[in-house]
């Protein structure tokens, strides 16, 4: 499952589990039931039982709808198997079940997580042409691939891209960007960016502080991150333990 394919090919080329009717094929009512009612917690022990369910589950008839499927190329990215999300999600197309918004989403993700960020914006081009709607969540996913692979203006402007477009960005959009830009030694444009988040309707939260607090104290910069610490909670939001942590270290770092 090492081999990754283009994104043109993603949805052409099948990738072949076990799918013959074979002894194996849950024909009675309770093993449907109990399949599918699985499916919906997915909930394995491992991936090679996660696996092993879904060479039985491709058997049932109907089919699992994309939703559904959803929730178990989910599960698998919660266990780090981006190669075989890619796979399983060829497989899926194979079968004749149509991809929404949130399977390319996923793809997309474990695309940015392997470092190949480009088959993700590959995907948005799909995601485009198949006529369905990007979201919120979909772009910010290639954002954090950009950030990932330190293209870090590339995120900016694309993130600037999405905006423009009127796409509304979340609080963990910004969080992504502003990390990536505080790590960058960006802090300028971080605390810009910050101050521009009340006026686009959305407050920033402790993550987004904790971000440029602790930039400032790794920059021995300790005065600037507590006052922006005092701000922070003026505007009612709790520190973290992360929050103590930053500060602790800058000022032991200053004697």
């Amino acid at each position: 499952m090492g081999i990754i394919q283009s994104p043109s090919l993603l949805f052409t080329n099948n990738f072949h589990f076990s799918t013959s009717t074979s002894t194996h094929k849950p024909k009675d009512a309770k093993s449907q039931r109990f399949l599918r009612s699985k499916l919906n917690s997915s909930s394995f022990r491992d991936v090679d039982d996660a696996l092993a369910f879904f060479n039985h589950i491709i058997l049932l008839r109907p089919l699992p709808s994309i939703v559904q499927f959803c929730r178990f190329l989910s599960a698998h990215v919660g266990m780090k198997q981006y190669h075989t999300v890619i796979s399983l999600s060829r497989t899926i197309e194979s079968l004749g079940i149509s991809h929404n918004i949130y399977s390319l989403s996923i793809l997309i993700n474990c695309f940015c997580r392997l470092h190949l960020v480009n088959f993700g914006f590959s995907i948005l081009g799909k995601i485009i042409k198949f006529g369905l709607e990007p979201n919120t969540v979909t772009f910010t996913t290639l954002i954090k691939g950009l950030c990932i692979d330190g293209k870090i203006n590339g995120a900016v402007d694309f993130f600037n891209d999405m905006v423009a477009g009127g796409y509304q960005p979340n609080v963990r959009t910004y969080n992504v960007i502003v990390n990536a830009l505080c790590k960058c030694g960006k802090k300028n444009v971080a605390i810009e960016l910050l101050k521009g988040m009340g006026e686009r309707g959305c407050e920033p939260n402790v993550v987004t502080y904790n971000a440029i607090i602790d930039a400032f104290c790794k920059d021995k910069l300790v005065f600037e991150a507590l006052y922006l610490f005092s701000r922070m909670r003026n505007k009612g939001i709790p520190p973290s333990i992360i929050t103590y942590n930053c500060l602790i270290q800058g000022l032991c770092n200053l004697g």
